[in-house]
């Protein structure tokens, strides 16, 4: 039996052992994943949503306009707005520099980047508090001189959510600035340009699509935010009240049309930051 004999006959064997033999094993790996998100994120996901039109469209939109509603979906956005442009300017200088230059303790700064992952957001709200609150000297002096008070109003919400969000976009941009080559960068400055102009022309292009999806991200996680916000903002209503702390609000009074309607919101946002973030992923990949 020639050589190429023998190799046909050993493919045909494997081939009818391989069909014999169902791979049960990938299929109940495919199941057991399937069944976990559909457990854990769709069932839940599809349950505030029914609740919150079940009443009906008319019940819905009247618990969505109300004016402390209206006040605290808004407020949330507009500051979760105004932190995510702060922390895509701050983050991507931040990676920046801890990517390119080197100077004593970046290691440790950059194990601190990954702080607010690993601190409990109500400890993030004590420690605003214990910083800027009316009692101490920072907040007195801003209170008393200069009639602008931090903590208890949207300044400190901003604040609380910077701390929050600050490591999504530096997360994002580091692994691309890891993978830039120098080369460019080098034949830009050679030809006359400076610093500023090849970070402009040559690397931020290259970073663009990392710095909006750290940003959305960063924008995603400060609109569900409640732990910190909780602290800082002092919970009053038409002024410093978050859609999240608004939600905790309607269901401790039992009003859970109001509060699914609310949730219904957040979670439409939430989605169509996702299904943008994974669009600009697919296209930085492509």
């Amino acid at each position: 039996m020639s050589i190429d004999t023998r190799v046909n006959t050993l493919y045909r064997i494997g081939r009818r052992a391989g069909a014999a033999q169902p791979p049960w094993g990938a299929w109940g790996l495919r199941l057991a994943a399937i069944t976990y998100l559909l457990v854990f994120v769709a069932v839940p996901v599809i349950v505030v949503n029914v609740e919150g039109l079940r009443p009906g469209l008319e019940s819905f939109w009247t618990s969505l306009t109300r004016p402390a509603a209206i006040s605290a979906i808004w407020l949330t956005i507009w500051t979760s707005a105004v932190m995510t442009v702060i922390n895509m300017v701050m983050g991507t200088l931040t990676a920046y520099v801890l990517v390119t230059y080197r100077f004593p303790g970046k290691g440790l700064f950059n194990s601190l980047v990954d702080l607010p992952f690993a601190i409990p957001t109500l400890v993030t709200g004590v420690m605003l508090v214990l910083l800027y609150g009316p009692q101490t000297a920072i907040g007195g002096f801003f209170e008393e001189q200069l009639g602008f008070r931090i903590i208890f109003a949207p300044t400190g919400i901003v604040l609380s959510l910077l701390f929050v969000g600050y490591p999504f976009v530096i997360r994002a941009v580091q692994p691309v600035l890891l993978t830039l080559e120098a080369n460019q960068q080098e034949a830009a400055q050679t030809l006359g340009a400076s610093g500023w102009y090849t970070f402009r022309r040559v690397i931020f292009p290259a970073l663009r699509p990392a710095v909006l999806t750290g940003g959305l991200l960063s924008f995603a996680r400060a609109l569900g935010e409640f732990g910190a916000v909780i602290v800082v903002a002092g919970n009053i209503p038409m002024r410093t009240q978050m859609a999240t702390v608004y939600l905790y609000g309607q269901v401790e009074a039992g009003e859970m049309a109001a509060a699914s309607a609310v949730s219904v919101v957040l979670l439409f946002i939430a989605f169509a930051i996702t299904l943008t973030v994974d669009l600009v992923e697919s296209r930085r990949h492509a």
